[in-house]
């Protein structure tokens, strides 16, 4: 049986024992770990049941999308949080911010992650990996390589769309172009992101590809594993935008591809502290890698996992070296670039 078969025969059963923390459940019992996270359940519910199947540790989660590092925030010590999986480092960054997270020491988390890909205090760690990419038209675009800096290229002018260049996700590569190339050339290069644009930047990754498809623009940045979801995902609309797309791994000036991550932290007052950190290991094992890079086409944190066959035909990954605790860093100063060129205006 395939991983997805797996996965969608499990999703149901594992999502009904996964429950949500209540007051019934005591802070202190033994044999549990409480789960926060933004990350829908559906994407590895299967990893947290094998994960009790294997160790008799009970999983409860809640999940939200928005507000959950404040919300542990004012639980404070009497918070029944163990581990926040998050996605974005900007989400991960703000947990440090907020002072919610402690260092965590563990030999199998350090040999599974490289170093550029936790933070140096341990108190995040990757759990995935995606790359922020360009969805170029088949039929307009002959380009099989780009660099982030040729988007500023007058030669896109008019051809460009993305979403807001304040997002999450936009917010990173500016950090990171930040950190390859200084603030004067970043502002210089998102000026010219915002004169080659075909369109306000709006909607996501896949109206992206949507509007590639109806003409409005030829590239656009978008998310590798988007194109794993409305590829293999029920909406034909979806499809016939993934179908219009070829997918470039761009780099930067004598760099690498720009990738983001998924990563979970050890809570502060963590009243399960020793199931959580067997969670999180469990998390980067072999077995649960191949669950995250298969069911959400994401890139495993661990070498040697295999990648998801339509996300390995994009080409190989080559991430840029730089450390993603530096690009969370960088943010603010992102943001206020971003926003002192009115890139989405």
């Amino acid at each position: 049986m395939s991983v997805r078969a797996f996965v969608n025969r499990l999703v149901l059963g594992a999502l009904g024992s996964t429950a949500l923390i209540a007051a019934s459940v005591p802070a202190s019992a033994q044999g549990v770990v409480n789960v926060y996270t933004n990350r829908e359940p559906g994407l590895y519910s299967s990893t947290l049941d094998e994960f009790t199947k294997a160790t008799g540790i009970k999983v409860n989660a809640i999940f939200s999308e928005q507000g959950l590092s404040e919300r542990i925030k004012a639980e404070g010590e009497n918070s029944p949080a163990d581990v926040l999986i998050t996605v974005d480092i900007g989400r991960l960054q703000e947990a440090l911010d907020l002072g919610i997270t402690q260092p965590l020491k563990s030999q199998a988390l350090e040999a599974a992650i490289p170093a550029q890909l936790r933070d140096p205090e341990g108190r995040w760690f990757a759990l995935s990996m995606r790359a922020r990419s360009v969805y170029a038209s088949k039929d307009r675009v002959k380009d099989t390589a780009i660099t982030y800096e040729d988007l500023a290229d007058p030669k896109w002018k008019g051809k460009l769309c993305t979403r807001s260049f304040q997002h999450q996700y936009n917010i990173a590569l500016t950090a990171a172009m930040i950190l390859k190339h200084g603030e004067a050339k970043t502002e210089e290069w998102l000026k010219g992101i915002k004169a080659n644009l075909a369109k306000k930047p709006s909607g996501g990754d896949r109206d992206v590809a949507k509007d590639i498809m109806a003409g409005v623009c030829d590239i656009g940045l978008g998310n590798t594993y988007y194109v794993g979801l409305m590829t293999n995902g029920t909406n034909l609309d979806q499809k016939k935008w993934a179908e219009a797309i070829h997918v470039i791994l761009p780099t930067f000036q004598n760099g690498g591809t720009h990738v983001n991550v998924s990563g979970a932290a050890l809570m502060k007052h963590a009243p399960n502290k020793a199931n959580a950190v067997k969670l999180m290991e469990y998390m980067t094992s072999p077995e649960a890698q191949h669950v995250f890079a298969d069911v959400n086409y994401e890139y495993p944190v661990r070498a040697g996992v295999a990648i998801n066959p339509l996300i390995k035909s994009f080409g190989d990954l080559k991430a840029d070296p730089m450390t993603i605790s530096a690009i969370g860093k960088a943010r603010a100063k992102a943001s206020e670039l971003v926003d002192k060129v009115g890139v989405d205006r």
